[in-house]
């Protein structure tokens, strides 16, 4: 008698992958401080389109349960034990506050540490409230996604969706602020990095992290950023959803592996998809009728035939670009274990 259907296959291939490039190179234990949930009844019956992010991310899952989410690390890590730092859907289309007590439920009930999705219109005393009332939450998820809507979307700055009342709050309490940066240029914007520094300076108390290595998936989104960071002394870069070798290799010379951690973006990353950059414009190839049609975007490429049988999880790509970054710079094993697990254990109190 067969069991249950999994949630995703995981064929020959995406095994051979994993069993001779990462197991050996991931800790036993590790911690992913990355990975949205929702459920169908968290939508809200409005019809404002995703305007201020691409789309496709929207196309791995319609939806991303607290069990979706285990069986996804299951599959994909078998062997590994794996520890989830949950927080909700950054969607405009979400009900927040249902969502995020849906993450506290979770949280609590795996005993997973959580981020609270904030929103900029909402007061620092309902914030206080909500995290004094749920432990689990060690600090905010903001996002660009709830900036005024009258305010262009390359000219979002980071101020418009963390504003100064909720960053003072987070340096009162010594909480982690996760941070994605918008505008075009990404982490080579002038106004990004002057702001991340910024909010260091005045704000040292909390715990800023950088996602996505401040979305630099290509060499140019860097530009000059890391030279004016170099004053950073203690905030944190993920590099979930990334597969960027050699932004990764820059980061880690900078700020060494005591500032680097991990993270899988999940469900996104449990894509099949390889990234390539043309032009310093990044491109996801995917497997042709993988994803539907991905013909409206421009960030994505079908591949068919033998090529496409070579294409694997996203977050494999991720952890693989990692483990040649860390093989390059000469990174021991002890300081990976940082990177996938002690950065984030310390960060999140686990």
């Amino acid at each position: 008698m067969s069991g249950p259907t999994p949630l995703f296959n995981v064929n020959e291939f995406d095994k051979e992958f994993y069993e001779q490039k990462l197991r050996d190179f991931l800790p036993d234990t590790f911690i992913d401080c990355h990975t949205h949930l929702w459920l169908n009844e968290h939508y809200l019956p409005i019809k404002d389109e995703w305007k201020r992010s691409c789309a496709w991310p929207l196309m791995v899952a319609p939806t991303s349960s607290i069990e979706d989410l285990n069986e996804t690390n299951e599959l994909l890590f078998p062997g590994k034990k794996v520890i989830s730092v949950l927080y909700g859907h950054p969607n405009v289309k979400i009900d927040l506050k249902v969502n995020n007590e849906y993450v506290a439920r979770a949280a609590e009930q795996f005993g997973y540490p959580a981020l609270y999705i904030s929103h900029p219109t909402q007061s620092a005393e309902e914030i206080e409230e909500i995290m004094k009332n749920n432990p689990c939450f060690k600090g905010l998820k903001v996002y660009l996604q709830f900036a005024p809507a009258y305010i262009p979307n390359d000219e979002i700055r980071i101020y418009d969706f963390l504003p100064h009342e909720h960053l003072a709050l987070a340096d009162k309490h010594g909480w982690v602020v996760q941070l994605h940066i918008a505008r075009p240029r990404r982490l080579a914007d002038p106004v990004n990095y002057m702001q991340i520094l910024e909010i260091e300076q005045k704000y040292p108390n909390l715990q800023l992290i950088i996602a996505h290595l401040g979305r630099a998936y290509a060499d140019e989104d860097l530009g000059d950023a890391l030279e004016y960071l170099k004053p950073l002394k203690k905030t944190m870069w993920d590099f979930t959803a990334n597969t960027n070798q050699y932004v990764m290799e820059r980061v880690l010379e900078q700020y060494g592996p005591e500032r680097f951690i991990y993270g899988t973006d999940f469900p996104i990353f449990r894509m099949k998809a390889r990234r390539v950059i043309e032009n310093g414009f990044y491109i996801n190839e995917v497997p042709k009728g993988s994803l539907g049609d991905v013909s409206y975007d421009s960030h994505m490429r079908e591949i068919e035939g033998e090529e496409a049988k070579k294409i694997t999880f996203f977050i494999y790509e991720e952890i693989d670009a990692c483990r040649r970054a860390c093989e390059k710079l000469g990174i021991k094993k002890e300081d990976v274990e940082k990177i996938f697990y002690k950065n984030s254990a310390r960060i999140f109190g686990i």
